[in-house]
C-alpha cells in the first residue's frame, strides 16, 4: 500500500475538518487512521465518483494496519522469549486481501466454514497455518481439513468421532486441538455452549484420547475462547489449562500449544470522557431528565422502570483500556500460581514463564482487534426530510445489516463528505435511516447533529468498520446487492480496486 504522506499537523487539521460536518448530540469522536483522513480529505467529486463506480454502500479497506497490529502482539511475546503465533479470525471480514496480508506477515488463519478454509488454501496458506474453529463442522469441511493438515478445534465427542472416521478412511493423520470451557473465575463458572467442560477433560484424555490410533488422530493443542475482554479471565483459563497440559503429556499426548482464541480488546474512540459522558446523559434521557439521545429513547440494553434504570449495556465497549498489546502484556505477566502474587514474591513464575518452561507455543485468534484501523464504509445520501416531531430523517443507500453485529448500535460518529455545493447550510438534527421497509430500519439509533446541513448527494463515511461490522450480518433482503469491497492502494488520486472476494472467480 503506497499512500501519499501528510504531516501530523495536516492530518490533525484534516481530521478536525472531517468531524465538523457531523457528530452525535453527545459526541463520540472516532479514532481515524491517517489513510482514512487522507482518503476522505480528497475532493468530494472523487469520492462521489467512487460511489457511482462501485455502488452504495462501499467498503474501503487497507491492510497495513493489520500488519502493524500483528507486529505489536508479536513484540510482546518476543520480549518474553515466548513461542507465539497469531491466527487472523477470517469470520470477522470476508475480504481476501486480509488473508493475503496475514499470511505474508507470517500469521495464520482461523477459519469457520468450508469456503473460508478452501479460500485460505487457494491463497497459498499452508494447512498447518490454518485452524478450523467452525461451530458446525460438516463432513466436507472435516475431509478438507484432514486432507490438508489443517488443525481442527474439537468441540464435542461427535466431532471427534467424525474426524476419526474420516482420517481412517483417507489413511491420513488428523491434527486436533481440544476445545475447553467451563473455567472457574472468581468462584464462578464461566458459561459457554462450546467445548468440553474443564472438569471432564482429564477423563477424556485418560480414556478416549489415550486410546485413539496416533496414526489417525494426533492431539497437538488445547483451545478455548471466552466471551468478553477480561484479561483476568484469560489468566484463570490458562492457569487451569496448564495442569491439563501436564496430564495430557503424562498419558502420551503431544500437546504443543495453548490457544486463547479471540476477544483481544480495541478502542474505537478518541476520548474516555466522551464515552462516560454519553452513558451518563443517556441514563438521564431514559429518566426524562433531558431530551433523548436515541431514536424514540431506545435504551441500548437499559430499561427505565418507575424512575430507575435497569438492565445492562447491549453494545460493544467502544472505549477500552488497555487494548491489544498492553492487554496481552497483562495476561502474560500475571502470576501462573493462583495462590500467590507476583508483586509480593518476585520468583513466582508468570504465565509467560509457565508456558515457556513447558515448551508451549501460545496462540490467539484476533479478528476485530487485528482489523483495527483497516476499513470504513461509505454510503450515499438519497434524501433528507423533516418528521412532524421536528427531527430529520436522512435516507442513505444501505441497510442496517451492512454496519451491524449482534449488539444494538454502532456508537461511533460518522463523517459527512459534502458531495455538492449547497446554499442551505442550516444546522439540523436527526437520524440516519436505511433501505429496508421496516419502522426499525435505522443505520444508527443515535440522534446526530449536522452543523452545516446535509443533502442528497452527500456521502456518509462510517469509520473503522472492517472488524465484523461490514460482513457479519450482511443480508440481501429486498434483493439488494451486497456491498462491494475495495482495497485502497493510493489516496491521491484515489486508486481503489475491487478485492478479489468480489471477482467472478471468488466463489468456487
Amino acid at each position: 500500500m503506497s499512500f501519499a504522506t501528510a504531516t501530523e499537523n495536516q492530518l490533525g487539521e484534516g481530521t478536525s475538518k472531517l468531524r465538523a460536518n457531523c457528530s452525535g448530540i453527545v459526541a463520540l469522536s472516532a479514532r481515524l487512521e491517517s489513510w482514512m483522513t487522507e482518503a476522505l480529505s480528497n475532493t468530494p467529486t472523487e469520492i462521489v465518483q467512487s460511489i457511482e463506480q462501485f455502488g452504495s454502500p462501499l467498503n474501503v479497506i487497507a491492510t497495513a494496519p493489520l500488519v502493524r497490529n500483528l507486529r505489536q502482539l508479536e513484540s510482546v511475546a518476543a520480549e518474553r522469549d515466548l513461542p507465539f503465533k497469531v491466527f487472523f479470525a477470517r469470520k470477522s471480514n470476508k475480504c481476501l486481501a486480509f488473508v493475503d496480508a496475514a499470511h505474508q506477515a507470517g500469521g495464520g488463519v482461523d477459519v469457520a466454514s468450508e469456503q473460508e478454509c478452501r479460500q485460505a488454501l487457494d491463497r497459498g496458506v499452508p494447512g498447518p497455518d490454518i485452524i478450523c474453529t467452525a461451530a458446525i463442522k460438516t463432513k466436507a469441511l472435516v475431509e478438507l481439513c484432514v486432507a490438508n493438515q489443517v488443525t481442527i478445534a474439537i468441540d464435542n465427542r461427535d466431532e471427534l468421532q467424525r474426524v476419526r472416521e474420516i482420517a481412517a478412511a483417507s489413511k491420513a493423520t488428523a491434527e486436533i486441538a481440544i476445545r475447553i470451557s467451563g473455567f472457574v473465575h472468581d468462584g464462578e463458572k464461566l458459561h459457554s455452549r462450546f467445548g468440553f467442560d474443564v472438569d471432564e477433560v482429564q477423563d477424556l484424555a485418560s480414556s478416549t484420547l489415550r486410546s485413539i490410533d496416533r496414526k489417525e488422530v494426533r492431539v497437538i493443542g488445547l483451545h478455548f475462547h471466552l466471551d468478553g475482554y477480561c484479561s483476568k479471565q484469560r489468566v484463570s483459563a490458562i492457569r487451569q489449562c496448564l495442569p491439563l497440559v501436564d496430564h495430557f503429556r503424562s498419558v502420551g499426548l503431544d500437546v504443543r500449544f495453548v490457544d486463547i482464541g479471540g476477544g483481544l480488546p480495541m478502542s474505537y474512540l478518541e476520548s474516555e470522557q466522551q464515552w462516560n459522558r454519553f452513558w451518563r446523559e443517556h441514563r438521564d434521557a431514559l429518566q426524562s431528565k433531558r431530551t433523548e439521545l436515541t431514536y424514540r429513547n431506545h435504551g441500548l440494553g437499559f430499561l427505565p422502570v418507575d424512575g430507575e434504570v435497569h438492565g445492562k449495556r447491549n453494545t460493544y465497549p467502544y472505549w477500552q483500556n488497555p487494548v491489544r498489546a498492553q492487554w496481552l502484556q497483562h495476561v502474560l505477566d500475571d502470576s501462573a500460581c493462583a495462590e500467590q502474587k507476583a508483586d509480593l514474591e518476585p520468583n513466582v513464575p508468570t504465565i509467560a514463564d509457565a508456558l515457556r518452561d513447558r515448551s508451549l507455543q501460545l496462540r490467539c485468534e484476533p479478528g476485530r482487534s487485528l482489523l483495527d484501523g483497516c476499513g470504513m464504509t461509505l454510503a450515499r445520501v438519497e434524501f433528507v426530510k423533516q418528521h412532524h416531531s421536528g427531527d430529520h430523517f436522512v435516507g442513505v443507500a444501505m441497510n442496517r445489516t451492512q454496519c451491524r453485529t449482534g449488539s444494538d448500535d454502532y456508537l461511533v460518529d460518522p463523517v459527512v463528505i459534502r458531495g455538492q455545493e449547497n446554499d442551505d447550510q442550516t444546522q439540523i438534527e436527526g437520524y440516519l435511516v436505511g433501505a429496508y421497509c421496516t419502522e426499525s430500519e435505522l443505520i444508527s439509533l443515535r440522534k446526530l447533529r449536522f452543523p452545516n446541513g446535509i443533502a442528497a448527494g452527500d456521502v456518509i463515511a462510517i469509520p473503522n468498520t472492517a472488524g465484523y461490522f461490514m460482513h457479519f450480518l450482511e443480508s440481501r433482503s429486498h434483493q439488494f446487492p451486497l456491498a462491494k469491497n475495495v482495497l485502497a492502494e493510493n489516496n491521491s488520486p484515489l486508486t481503489w480496486r475491487l478485492d478479489e472476494i468480489d471477482s467472478e472467480h471468488a466463489e468456487k
